[in-house]
């Protein structure tokens, strides 16, 4: 056993989402949201990296020798898996590993609206999860992904940089890509899979132009994709696909995206304050006609209303996500203005002024 898997076991013990082991400083959790110190010596330099090189393959202590960054899995069986993050600061070398649990979650035990599980089984088209890091993008991937994996029968192919939720083949078969390990990027990896006879892709992040592009060609091509962006809602996250491309091919991107897209889910995670643990709040957009008329038109300012007046196809809003897990008494007044997109709503609840001044 690693002398670093009595941290892991710790963390798990604890509920916590997060390691962070930094050089000249002691071991640190993140448990529901808040980083809290555990009472250990402090490390140094010496000692962490000994003991982060354990378990680091050789390949991987090269890669971050030479650049300072590297990204990896690791797992310990029965208890779960890491996302592990390897990085160069002031003190010498820092970590930060996040747990992700070996049982994967279904779409009722995460308590997400029905409409989420129904993208499983949609034959085609490019899905969006979008949020914040950290905001359970991953989860709530995993468990659409195991929705289809129990009810359909095709191939799936997922590419992560670092593979994070392993699916055992059930109905379909499930092959695991890790950038870096098993292909050299996610462009290269996604012009693979098209050559793989693949029915439904993850593509675990949609980093640059060509990865998103051949994303897109592959959602409009027959392939069921599904990826993830860092924004934080629908409208922005057509936009955020669309400026990522040359002015003079975005005319031609936004029709190709407007056939191929299907949903955007962008989601907020929250403390929760009546019991321990988090809770998601969910903004969703079903690409109705309408939807994909407004992309085509650029109209895409248009896309909040739009998202109102469709609750009958599951879409709804995030602002209105968060004012009903507050309304459960889920959530406080505080967090609730800080995550919300239009803070007026929130504003009249709030016993003191907010805490960030800019906020007007």
């Amino acid at each position: 056993m690693a002398k670093i898997d009595a941290f892991f076991k710790l963390m798990n013990d604890q509920g916590a989402s997060d390691l962070h082991l930094i050089a000249g400083q002691p071991p640190m959790l993140r448990i529901t949201g808040d980083i809290e110190r555990v009472k250990y010596k402090v490390l140094d330099d010496d000692e962490l990296r000994a003991m982060l090189y354990e378990i680091t393959p050789e390949e991987k202590i090269k890669v971050f020798e030479e650049t300072g960054d590297v990204d990896f899995g690791y797992e310990i069986p029965e208890i779960a898996r890491y996302r592990a993050n390897f990085f160069m600061q002031k003190n010498g070398i820092g970590a930060v590993f996040r747990e992700i649990p070996s049982k994967i979650l279904t779409v009722e035990q995460l308590g997400l609206p029905p409409v989420i599980s129904k993208l499983a089984s949609l034959p085609r088209g490019l899905v969006l999860v979008t949020g914040p890091t950290g905001s359970g993008k991953s989860t709530t991937l995993a468990a659409i992904i195991d929705q289809a994996n129990r009810t359909r029968k095709d191939h799936i192919i997922t590419i992560e940089d670092p593979i994070e939720f392993v699916h055992k083949s059930i109905g379909c078969i499930v092959n695991h890509r890790e950038v870096g390990t098993h292909t050299k990027s996610f462009s290269a990896a996604l012009r693979g899979a098209l050559r793989e006879d693949p029915d439904i892709i993850l593509v675990g992040e949609l980093r640059d132009l060509e990865t998103i592009s051949l994303a897109v060609e592959a959602a409009s091509t027959g392939h069921l994709v599904f990826g993830t962006l860092h924004t934080t809602s629908a409208a922005k996250t057509v936009d955020r696909v669309i400026e990522v491309f040359p002015a003079d091919q975005q005319e031609q991107i936004r029709s190709t995206l407007a056939d191929g897209i299907r949903a955007v889910i962008a989601q907020v995670l929250f403390k929760r304050i009546d019991k321990k643990g988090r809770c998601a709040a969910l903004e969703i957009l079903i690409a109705t006609p309408a939807v994909r008329n407004l992309i085509r038109e650029a109209k895409t300012y248009q896309i909040p209303s739009m998202i109102q007046t469709g609750k009958k196809y599951g879409m709804q809003l995030l602002d209105d996500a968060i004012m009903q897990l507050f309304n459960k008494g889920w959530i406080s007044a505080e967090e609730a203005y800080m995550k919300a997109n239009d803070k007026s709503k929130f504003r009249p609840f709030l016993k003191t002024p907010p805490s960030d001044f800019t906020e007007v």
